[in-house]
């Protein structure tokens, strides 16, 4: 049955609302949520992670209201915050066996777990040492494993790969892939790329509401046949922005690199391309803006 929530809102003050009427069913399996920053997606995540009680609505897990039994969720969740703290002079096995203390495990399946969990984030090299001499990606992985430590039915992740280079994004996204089978994973994110790779649905939330939520698939195949590329000197771009959707530009020596969505070509030397997840996202949240 998984997670479903039913008009889902959480209001700050008379005029602010961090998220309104959000209705999803999420089941087994990597689910994306994109959305802008300060388009609600952290509000959501608390809420639904028990740390914020909503305004409005409710969310079920499993049929059983989490609002009014939250030890329901607490208890087969898995969460990493946008903000993640560590004890900085603990080592990573002094580090994860605190956490597993915490959650009530026993001793053999503390080791056990903690095993598996610095072999999948990679960190087996470094589990005596303390996390102040950690980097930033390898912290992240820390915090994915304190997240799945408990094998968790529920697993939230905000923003896990913001300030990342490219080699630890991968790294981090391969192991959050690595642990969807017969789970729900919610992964909350601006950055597109880093669930397009591993996403089964996409909900996107723009000014706290759930604009559309889809499989990968789907949304691409909205965009298919609009999305094109064309060089034009630099002076023109302001004028395609003012036409189109335009999804990237890429300088070049002497011109731009200009990708966007349109319904005919915008040049005559445009060269209509394949879509993207990147491509169906900004197109859905320009259509949501210009309503």
């Amino acid at each position: 049955m998984g997670l479903k929530t039913e008009n889902l809102g959480k209001q700050y003050d008379s005029e602010t609302w961090g998220v309104r009427d959000v209705t999803l069913e999420l089941g087994d399996g990597i689910h994306g949520l994109l959305g802008p920053n300060g388009a609600g997606k952290s509000t959501l995540m608390s809420i639904l992670s028990t740390v914020l009680k909503p305004t409005a609505g409710t969310a079920y897990w499993n049929g059983t209201d989490i609002v009014e039994s939250p030890d329901v969720v607490r208890s087969i969740l898995g969460y990493l915050p946008q903000e993640f703290g560590a004890y900085p002079d603990l080592t990573l096995e002094e580090f994860l066996q605190y956490i597993a203390a915490l959650r009530g495990l026993d001793r053999e399946t503390t080791s056990a777990r903690i095993d598996e969990m610095v072999t999948l984030t990679n960190l087996v090299h470094v589990r005596d040492r303390k996390i102040k001499t950690f980097s930033g990606g390898m912290r992240q992985r820390v915090g994915i494993a304190q997240a799945l430590l408990n094998d968790p039915d529920l697993l939230i992740v905000d923003e896990p790969t913001v300030g990342l280079d490219p080699e630890e994004r991968v790294r981090l996204r391969s192991a959050l892939a690595n642990t969807a089978t017969d789970r729900t994973v919610i992964l909350s994110t601006h950055i597109v790329p880093d669930v397009e790779a591993v996403a089964d649905t996409i909900a996107i939330l723009d000014d706290g509401q759930i604009v559309t939520h889809d499989t990968v698939p789907n949304l691409i195949e909205r965009v298919t046949g609009r999305v094109y590329r064309c060089i034009v000197p630099p002076g023109d771009v302001s004028t395609l922005e003012t036409k189109y959707k335009v999804c990237s530009t890429v300088h070049r020596a002497d011109a731009v690199e200009v990708r966007l969505i349109a319904d005919d070509s915008p040049t005559e030397s445009a060269e209509r391309v394949s879509a993207s997840l990147e491509d169906a996202y900004h197109d859905t949240v320009e259509q949501v803006n210009t309503v």
